[in-house]
This record gives structure tokens, C-alpha cells and sequence, in this order.
């Protein structure tokens, strides 16, 4: 619906209305929680043959060439011998199922651990294990660590090991090592998974206290999981460290009436003042924040703040995941978003969880800067 509109400080604009993500309280039905564990849009064409191994980093490429093997290892019949047939992979003759007579499985761990540092593309060869992987879509999930454990919310613990347990593979990208209660809730559901049949692949965050000591974790993994550890092979990822990246530089922030305007200019833009956002994230189950954005192609935000506590800060930190999987980008007035967190919040347990939330907000808030008439 169109209407003429004051900005203040502007001649009235005819634009159509944007919409409020305050205003909307998504259901979500549980099929489609779980139709929706799959790669995010960002990761929807990657595979394997579309990553560039550092020709100075020789386990980039072993990890390439281990997980395309250990993925045409879970084809064919499920692994407590069910029998559901995986499809055969594109354009091959190669698979489980092979001119209709099942061939050997590769002998093994059925779970994978991508053991590597920020920025050597883990989460890019784990959505390509996905692709890879000979199943129907409906047979194979992927999600990060907090949409699973947001998953058994939803679902109960009980229901969502039933709907898992029909899985050939599981990905769970930044396996979170720093909440130790949802990391046993979390292991007991892969231990269930795994007599069920279930394949696992992971990746994993680092551990509080760690996070500038080195690029691996694959020992606090292991050791965290606990019972789990025999069922993984860690697959070491070489590569630059994190530490030489650094966060990028948060662009400068608009004004409410350059937002304002971009807003009403953008079909399918959201407009909401930051504090109300924050505000109504409280009322909306962190599961559904990805159905909150339906329909949204642009969020327009006015008085970004300061994240007043950390529960505020760790769902932000999950919307914030959201828009990015979605490729959604984020014009703003206010604060820029590297002073979202405050310093004892950056230098706390969760601090790789902002300093990745601001990564990715800044990365949007880029892509945002085309909204803005220049």
C-alpha cells in the first residue's frame, strides 16, 4: 500500500510503507523447523570443486578430498540397516548403490570434525559435505549449534531425537564450547542420534579463556564431548590465522532521516527504532527469528544503542546470524555496530559470539550502503 509520507527535514516522499519487524510474531509449525536445517542461501551453490585450497596449505586439500569420500560413504541403506535408499550422486555412476547392488561402506568414524581457524572456509566445505552427501534433502540437516539446541526447545528433547534419528547426516556448524549446559543437552541428543545411525560433521567455536592461543580446538572438542570422541575424525584445516584479519571497520552511521527515507525507498524494507527491536526479540523464541525475516529484503534500524545486557546481546547475536545467512542487508542510524558490546561483554566467555555478531553486521551494513540516495 502506497501513501505520501513526511520525512522530517524532506519534502514528502510517495513511497510504500515499510514494514516493522516489531510487528510480527511468526509461528512456526515443527515440519518446517526442520525443513529449514539446511545450508543457508549464502551456502546454497557451494561445493567442493568451488573451493580454493591455499596451494601452500596441503590440508586444505585433504580435507577436500576426505569429506568427498566420507560423504559418498553414507549413501544407500541407513547405518542401523534400515535400508532407506540414498540417491546416487549427480552425474556419477559412483555411490552407495551402484547398478542396483549396495557396495561396501568406508570403514570408520561416521562423524567428521573440521578442526581449522577463522577465515579458512569450514563452514563452506561442511555446507559442501551437505550438497555431497547422496540423500534426499529430508534425510540430511544442517544448522549451527544454537539452532539445534533452539530445535529441542521447540520440539522437546524426545520429539526431536525422533525426528532426527530417520537422518543419514548431521552438520552442526560452530558446535559451542562455551555453554557447558547446552553442550552436555547437546551431546546426550548426538548420543542418541548416533545409536540411532546418524552420521555427524562438525565444527566448533573455542573455548573461553582461549581465544587468542592458536587455531585449533579439536582437543577441547573431543574432550567436551566426552563419550562422542570416538565417533569423530578431526580433519586439520591449515590456514591464515584470525588474529592477522582483524574486525573490519564499521562504516559510519546515517541519520535517522537518510534511514527513514531508505526505508520508505526500498520494496520490502523493515523499519524499526534498535531499542524496540531489542525489546521485542525478548517476546519472539529465538527459533522463529528466521521466519521473522520472511519477506524482508532490506532492515532499516534507527537509535542503535549500546546492548544493555547479555541476554539482549546473545539474541541480537542470533538475528544477527539470521540476516547474514539471508544476505540481508542493514542501513542504521545511531551507534556504529563495533560499539554494539560493551568492553567486559568483549572480554567475556561470549566474546567470540560478538565479535562475530559485529563482523557480520558490518559486513550487511555494507551492503546496505545502495539504499542510501547519494
Amino acid at each position: 500500500m502506497s501513501s505520501s509520507t513526511a520525512v522530517p527535514g524532506q519534502s514528502p516522499i510517495a513511497e510504500t510503507a515499510p514494514l516493522s519487524l516489531c510487528a510480527l510474531e511468526p509461528h512456526v509449525p515443527a515440519d518446517r523447523l526442520v525443513a529449514e536445517m539446511v545450508p543457508p542461501p549464502r551456502f546454497d551453490s557451494v561445493r567442493f570443486d568451488t573451493y580454493a585450497p591455499d596451494p601452500d596449505q596441503p590440508s586444505q586439500t585433504d580435507a577436500v578430498k576426505a569429506l568427498d569420500e566420507f560423504a559418498h560413504g553414507l549413501g544407500g541403506a541407513h547405518a542401523t540397516g534400515a535400508g532407506r535408499k540414498g540417491s546416487a550422486r549427480s552425474g556419477s555412476s559412483e555411490g552407495w548403490w551402484r547398478f542396483g547392488k549396495k557396495t561396501a561402506p568406508v570403514a570408520g568414524p561416521r562423524g567428521v570434525y573440521l578442526d581449522g581457524g577463522y577465515g579458512v572456509g569450514k563452514t563452506h566445505l561442511l555446507a559442501s559435505l551437505w550438497h555431497a552427501t547422496p540423500a534426499a534433502p529430508s534425510l540430511k540437516a544442517f544448522g549451527t549449534f544454537v539452532e539445534l539446541t533452539n530445535l529441542v526447545g521447540a520440539l522437546g528433547f524426545q520429539q526431536t531425537v525422533q525426528t532426527l534419528s530417520g537422518h543419514r547426516l548431521l552438520c552442526i556448524d560452530e558446535f559451542e564450547l562455551d555453554d557447558p549446559g547446552d553442550t552436555v543437552l547437546v551431546s546426550s541428543l548426538l548420543s542418541r542420534l548416533v545409536e540411532a545411525g546418524v552420521a555427524l560433521a562438525a565444527t566448533s567455536n573455542t573455548l573461553p579463556g582461549k581465544l587468542g592461543e592458536g587455531r585449533f580446538a579439536a582437543a577441547d572438542f573431543l574432550r567436551e564431548i566426552q563419550g562422542l570422541s570416538s565417533h569423530f575424525r578431526p580433519l586439520r584445516i591449515d590456514g591464515e590465522d584470525y588474529r592477522h584479519r582483524g574486525l573490519p571497520e564499521a562504516p559510519a552511521p546515517y541519520s535517522d532521516e537518510q534511514v527513514t527515507r531508505a526505508a520508505y525507498a526500498t520494496e520490502g524494507a523493515g523499519l524499526d527504532d534498535f531499542p524496540s527491536l531489542l525489546d521485542h526479540l525478548a517476546r519472539v523464541h529465538p527459533s522463529r527469528y528466521g521466519a521473522l525475516t520472511d519477506g524482508i529484503r532490506a532492515v532499516c534500524l534507527t537509535d542503535v544503542q549500546p546492548v544493555p545486557d547479555q541476554s539482549t546481546a546473545l539474541r541480537l547475536v542470533v538475528l544477527a546470524d539470521r540476516l547474514y545467512d539471508r544476505e540481508i542487508p542493514v542501513l542504521a542510524s545511531g551507534l556504529p555496530f563495533d560499539r554494539l558490546f560493551s568492553d567486559e561483554m568483549l572480554n567475556g566467555g561470549y566474546r567470540k559470539k560478538y565479535f562475530r555478531a559485529i563482523s557480520r553486521l558490518t559486513a550487511l551494513a555494507r551492503d546496505a550502503k545502495g539504499l542510501v540516495a547519494q
